[in-house]
């Protein structure tokens, strides 16, 4: 069980993150630390192995904590919750050492898991991506490659957090026709569940961006609905 400490000045980011790694069983949350506070010494010192650092509206005290925690213990795993999945600011956060980013439009309940993943190098994001000004075309292996576009867009709603009943409402379809296809997902893609689902997804960058699924849920509102 990773020990893991959250760098905030939201509570309700704060109550929201709490409540997504309740149930994970994957990491002692040692605590929060108020952005506006946070030194890397108080955190090094507290045990923690990982880090998940809110970006706060890009603020450069986020990229220098980045840093100072990096230069004080290298082996700290940093995640960085973010707005935007893109931008010379991200950029500069994996300059500064960040191990992975990703986007507050993610569904509290998403978050163990993908932490997790992130935590043993299953998924890396290039800085070089981030300067690219289109998004990449992600070219399906030959497990996802069998699934529709119906499955595909039911899958990336999995992938966010979304309930069943969340995704009949979001797409006009019943809670039955949901069913089927996340039936046929999970046998297409030889998994036994939704968690399983939801990290091959992101794994295998079949997941959501933050645009997309605005339109459906703002990032606040995903953060702040789970107490």
């Amino acid at each position: 069980m990773k020990r893991l400490v959250i760098v905030a000045d939201n509570p309700l980011i704060v109550g929201a993150i709490r409540s997504g790694l309740r149930d994970s069983g994957a990491f002692q949350l040692l605590g929060y630390i108020d952005a506006r506070k946070a030194t890397a010494a108080t955190i090094v010192h507290a045990g923690a192995e990982v880090v998940l650092v809110d970006e706060a509206d890009s603020s450069e005290a986020a990229i220098s904590l980045i840093r100072s925690l990096k230069e004080q213990h290298e082996e700290l795993q940093v995640i960085v919750l973010t707005l935007r999945m893109k931008g010379e600011w991200l950029e500069r956060a994996f300059d500064a050492g960040a191990n992975g980013a990703m986007s507050k439009a993610i569904h509290p309940a998403a978050l163990a898991t993908l932490i997790q993943a992130a935590v043993r190098g299953h998924i890396a994001h290039a800085p070089a991506s981030i300067r690219s000004v289109n998004r990449p075309t992600i070219q399906l292996a030959p497990q996802h490659s069998a699934l529709t576009d119906r499955e595909l867009e039911i899958l990336r709603l999995v992938a966010s957090g979304a309930t069943n009943a969340d995704i009949a409402r979001q797409l006009w379809i019943t809670q039955q026709t949901v069913k089927f296809h996340v039936s046929n997902v999970y046998r297409k893609l030889d998994v036994g569940n939704r968690t399983e689902a939801c990290h091959y997804a992101h794994v295998n960058g079949l997941a959501a961006s933050a645009e997309s699924l605005a339109s459906a849920r703002q990032p606040a509102e995903a953060l702040a609905m789970a107490s």
